[in-house]
């Protein structure tokens, strides 16, 4: 068996003008210079605290855990308008529709996303019975340290060897890494192609049918990762 774990946003659905809303209405309400576009960019997909706590350049705190708070209230809403739109990105779903017709993949997430948000993101495209492992940052330590990875090998009953991370950050690739297991890094999302070489990505696609034949290629339990593309 293969273990295929998605980071979220950035990598299957692009959140990034609801993220960025929700950050700029924090730092507003708590008196801070409002982040631009970049330095949202720069943090999506680290857990929360952790994220603001690094735009602000300052230690987690109990401001920071407030704001925190206050972010996922403005997300919250903003995501249970009607006209919220988290798009996935071209090519993505066909993608994950080729990797459900072939028995010996099996398909995860692992996000700094909030288990509710996860969820509903999962529930409203009806994607439940497709992924077979989920990590968010509520269970887990922040990426990049590999606990999702290897709490999803684990349930899965596939080794690391066995398993690509795919993600648009440096995070993503850094977690990979140090869990043992393959980094594909995607450029549709949030992050260049040098910056994710730099972090050290084994792969670095700009489509996702590209990803079809690494999968197929994935290394084989107690192989080395193969090299960077």
């Amino acid at each position: 068996m293969k273990l295929v774990l998605f980071d979220c946003d950035g990598t299957l659905v692009d959140s990034a003008a609801i993220i960025h809303s929700s950050m700029e209405r924090t730092f507003d309400e708590a008196g801070f210079q409002t982040p631009d576009l970049v330095q949202t960019k720069s943090v999506i997909g680290l857990s929360l605290e952790i994220a603001i706590a690094r735009m602000l350049e300052r230690e987690i705190d109990e401001q920071i855990n407030h704001m925190a708070n206050r972010y996922r209230h403005h997300s919250q809403l903003m995501r249970s308008a009607q006209d919220c739109h988290e798009p996935f990105y071209d090519g993505v779903w066909e993608l994950l529709d080729a990797l459900r017709q072939v028995d010996e993949i099996l398909i995860g997430v692992v996000t700094g996303k909030s288990r509710r948000g996860l969820n509903n993101l999962l529930a409203k495209h009806d994607l439940g019975s497709a992924i077979i492992s989920t990590r968010t940052a509520d269970e887990c330590p922040s990426k990049p340290h590999p606990a999702m990875v290897m709490e999803c090998c684990a349930e899965a009953g596939v080794d690391p060897s066995r398993t690509i991370v795919i993600g648009d950050a440096v995070y993503d690739m850094q977690m990979a890494r140090n869990a043992g297991a393959t980094a594909a890094g995607v450029t549709w999302g949030y992050c260049d192609k040098e910056t994710l070489q730099e972090a050290g990505a084994h792969h670095i696609v700009e489509e996702p049918a590209e990803l079809m034949p690494i999968i197929g290629a994935l290394a084989q339990e107690g192989q080395e990762p193969c090299a960077t593309s």
